[in-house]
Formats: C-alpha cells, sequence, structure tokens
C-alpha cells in the first residue's frame, strides 16, 4: 500500500480520505488530489503476464498485415501492443477511453483513430460498425477477465475479430489498516469489486463511487451497494461523480 495522501489545501473533496483501488494511482489520484482529496492508494487489482507467457500475442503482432485494426481495452493492453504497431501505419488504431488512447499513442508515435466520446466497450464497438462500413480484420488485445461486449457487437457488425489475452488480471489483498476511516471509495473496474468483497466483504465507506455501469453492476452482483455512477465513464466522469456525492452529503463538513 502506498500512502498517496498529498492533497490541496481547498477543494470541494478537502478533508476526504479517497480509496484508489487502481494498479498505480496515476491520473485518477493526481485528480482526486487536484480537487483537494487525502488520495490513499490500496491496490485491489494487478496484472502478470498471460498464462501464455504471451506467445500468442507475440505472434499476431507478428503478422499484423493480417489486421486492419488493432483495438484495446485498458493502458495495460495499449503497453503490451503499442512498440509492435509504432512502424505499421496501415493498421488503424482504436482504444476505451482516453487514458487508454492516450497511453497507445505515446506508445505507437501517433494518434488513435478511434476513441468513442461514451468511454465503454458498446460504444466504441458501436462506434466502430458505424464508421466500417466494409468488413474488417480487428485483432483485439484484453484481459483474461474481459467480457464478450466489445468482440460479440464488433462481430455482429459483420467483422472478424481476432481475440487474444494480452494479461491477466490478479486480485491484491488490501491493507486492512489502510482502509480503516477511508470517506470514499472509488472502483474502476468490476475486478477491483470483486477484489474488495473477496478481501472484505461488503463493508464499505460511507461513499462508493464506480466509474462506470459494468462496474456497478459486477459490484451490486457480488453485494457492494454503490452510490452512485459517473455519467461520463472516464477519470474525469468518475471524480466528478465523487464530487458531487460528497457535496450531495456533506461529508467534508461533518466528519
Amino acid at each position: 500500500m502506498t500512502d498517496d495522501s498529498a492533497s490541496s489545501t481547498a477543494g470541494p473533496l478537502s478533508g476526504c480520505r479517497v480509496l484508489v483501488t487502481r494498479e498505480r494511482p496515476g491520473e485518477l489520484g493526481r485528480l482526486l488530489a487536484d480537487r483537494g482529496a487525502d488520495v490513499i492508494h490500496v491496490p485491489l487489482i494487478g496484472t502478470t503476464d498471460p498464462p501464455d507467457g504471451g506467445v500468442e500475442l507475440a505472434h499476431h503482432l507478428d503478422f499484423l498485415e493480417a489486421f486492419d485494426w488493432v483495438m484495446v481495452t485498458s493502458p495495460a493492453g495499449a503497453e503490451r501492443v503499442g512498440t509492435a504497431v509504432r512502424a505499421r501505419i496501415d493498421v488503424s488504431l482504436a482504444a476505451v477511453g482516453t487514458a487508454t488512447a492516450q497511453r497507445l499513442a505515446e506508445l505507437a508515435g501517433r494518434p488513435v483513430d478511434l476513441v468513442p466520446a461514451t468511454q465503454t466497450a458498446a460504444a466504441l464497438a458501436s462506434d466502430f460498425n458505424d464508421r466500417a462500413t466494409a468488413p474488417q480484420g480487428v485483432l483485439l488485445a484484453q484481459a483474461d477477465r474481459a467480457a464478450d461486449t466489445l468482440s460479440d457487437a464488433v462481430r455482429a457488425g459483420g467483422h472478424t475479430v481476432t481475440v487474444v489475452t494480452a494479461y491477466s488480471t490478479v486480485l491484491v489483498e488490501p491493507d486492512i489498516v489502510s482502509v480503516a476511516g477511508a470517506d470514499v471509495l472509488v472502483l474502476a473496474s468490476g475486478s477491483a469489486a470483486a477484489s474488495w468483497v473477496e478481501a472484505l466483504g461488503v463493508a464499505r465507506p460511507p461513499i462508493v463511487a464506480a466509474i462506470g455501469p459494468s462496474t456497478a453492476a459486477k459490484a451490486h452482483e457480488l453485494g457492494l451497494v454503490v452510490d452512485g455512477v459517473a455519467g461520463d465513464h472516464s477519470l474525469v466522469g468518475l471524480v466528478d461523480e465523487v464530487v458531487r456525492l460528497v457535496t450531495q452529503s456533506g461529508l467534508p463538513d461533518h466528519r
């Protein structure tokens, strides 16, 4: 556990201890601190190589001429394909979410061609199917725990999708001591919700916010109550939702 509790002296989250459960606090931690939060980094998930050590992905990346598009759904996925696509400007790039697109663009050395305005897998599939009027070959690099939402929807649009496990997601047991006294829990993935429940059950801080409907649905499935879901399913949207919930509750003024 890393205590990334540096915060602004003022802001709508001033006085609030917010648990960030991502593998790396990164942009989410910065955005929360900018709003005045005391950010406590308690990672609930981590990433490792897939069971085959990345052999299947490496094979497909060696033969990118077989694909028209490469899609990724997370920064971890972007990191596993970015170098390979750098020299292949004939292959278009798509990503779910601005953070993922930014990481992919950094590694690929060029802008990502398609990022949906609504940062969900379903929105990416819809935008892709609207854009790709002719059948396309798609390489989709994602986590072992990823749902079939994106691949199924793109296939339904008449395209050929090769799904490859680019990395595995592992659950990390949180530091119980660091969790005590937290005001807000932010969940940026269904895996994080699963890890929380596995380690702590359905006990929770006063406020729980989720980045999107699939994360909230997973939490609810496990019995973990979520108070709010980001309207814009992005890190900025998640922070805005935390601010809304905290302001509504009056939490900073009633500690």
